[in-house]
């Protein structure tokens, strides 16, 4: 077993069990983890106001058999709240693999060089830089990302994909 402490951002949260909730993190040091907190949906637990979505966060998590055993959240303390929306943060867990760091991505969500987050910025440094690049099925300007494909599409041909897996990159006329 093995104890990790860092900082990190809140990505997402969902249940596990009763009582527990699984979270998912952006760390400067380890990229996303995805790790479990017990007892945390209890109305009396310290923990639940911390974990909270959009927090930068310092956690203590360990690794039970080097990771295969699972993360678990053992401790958190909320350092200050990001100016990410949730739906932008849900969509960055989605683009995410564990494992994974980026100093740059860290630097963008942390706001680096006073830069609110911005999805194209975001794309570029994970690899998928939006400029220039065409409507995936008619071939007119770029309006979305679509995620689980890892395609851009115009706003017109966007319309026909399920809205909670777009990426908006540029605003366009439908």
């Amino acid at each position: 077993m093995q104890e990790f402490i860092t900082d990190a951002v809140v990505l997402d949260k969902g249940p596990s069990r009763d009582l527990d909730a699984r979270y998912s993190f952006f760390t400067r040091r380890f990229g996303k983890i995805v790790g479990k907190a017990k007892s945390v949906r209890k109305i009396t637990s310290k923990l639940a106001g911390h974990l909270e979505p959009g927090n930068l966060v310092r956690i203590r998590f360990v690794e039970r058999n080097g990771g295969s055993g699972g993360t678990q959240v053992v401790d958190a303390l909320k350092d200050r709240k990001l100016d990410i929306a949730l739906p932008d943060l849900r969509l960055l867990n989605m683009m995410l693999h564990e494992g994974e760091p980026d100093e740059a991505l860290w630097q963008a969500l942390l706001g680096g060089a006073k830069a609110a987050f911005s999805w194209p910025r975001i794309l570029r440094i994970l690899g998928w830089d939006p400029a220039g690049t065409a409507c995936e099925m008619c071939g007119k300007k770029t309006a979305y990302f679509y995620i689980p494909r890892q395609e851009f599409f115009c706003a017109s041909c966007a319309s026909k994909l399920p809205q909670n897996e777009l990426v908006l990159v540029a605003y366009a006329e439908i």
